[in-house]
């Protein structure tokens, strides 16, 4: 069974990745990736937060028409 905290951290990156995957504005953007550089986002998880944001932007690229 999963840890509480375990579970709270986990949704708070994923939504964090669902806002990335949802916003176009560049400043909110930009906000998402301080979180992901954050020492708060390090303490929720292990991932490397610039690999993470690499996908990101891919997933971005290939979806803009």
């Amino acid at each position: 069974m999963n840890n509480p905290y375990e579970n709270l951290a986990n949704a708070i990156v994923l939504q964090a990745v669902k806002d990335y995957r949802l916003h176009d504005d560049e400043r909110e953007l930009a906000s998402i990736e301080r979180f992901f550089r954050s020492g708060w986002f390090s303490v929720l998880t292990g991932l490397d937060p610039e690999l993470l944001i690499s996908k990101l932007r891919k997933e971005k690229v290939c979806y803009d028409y």
